[in-house]
């Protein structure tokens, strides 16, 4: 198992290295403290204090708040609210449901077609940042993509409590 220093787990996230270098790390054992380096690589990369506790999605983390409460949060500092809630329901919402819109990003007869399709694309509303897309039939609800158990997470996989 190799172990990776912090710079070259930043260049990692940063998108940096070369492909050969993510295969192979992407590829082999992760060194056991990876998570812990990782958050603290997240940590340092953003400009609130709230305590990361999970990396979320991109740009999204789910961060423990002074008060212990726990919100879904953007690189930006915007909070999308608590983390048992679908973050997407306080987000800026694009939904591409017409042709002319969808050929805004795939050629002509390259897209889906709008009655049976429609691409949603959740924006940040503090950075602009597209954060995800859908693409579900028209009416579908919004999808909650998941509610990760934090507290089980930390005490069985990383074997420590989750206060500090």
């Amino acid at each position: 198992m190799r172990e990776y220093d912090l710079e070259t787990l930043r260049q990692l996230k940063r998108g940096e290295l070369p492909f050969e270098k993510v295969h192979e790390m992407q590829s082999s054992h992760k060194d056991r403290d990876r998570f812990l380096k990782m958050l603290a690589i997240a940590q340092e990369s953003v400009p609130w204090n709230d305590r990361i506790l999970l990396p979320y999605a991109e740009h999204l983390y789910v961060v423990e708040k002074p008060d212990k409460s726990r919100v879904v949060k953007c690189d930006c500092g915007y909070e999308f609210g608590d983390v048992k809630q679908n973050w997407k329901l306080s987000a800026l919402v694009y939904v591409r449901d017409t042709k002319e819109k969808i050929n805004e990003i795939y050629p002509d007869k390259m897209g889906c077609d709008p009655d049976w399709m429609h691409i949603r694309e959740y924006i940040c509303p503090g950075c602009g940042v597209l954060l995800e897309t859908e693409a579900v039939p028209p009416g579908y609800p919004i999808v909650f993509d998941f509610q990760p158990d934090i507290d089980t997470f930390y005490e069985k996989w990383l074997n420590q409590p989750l206060s500090k």
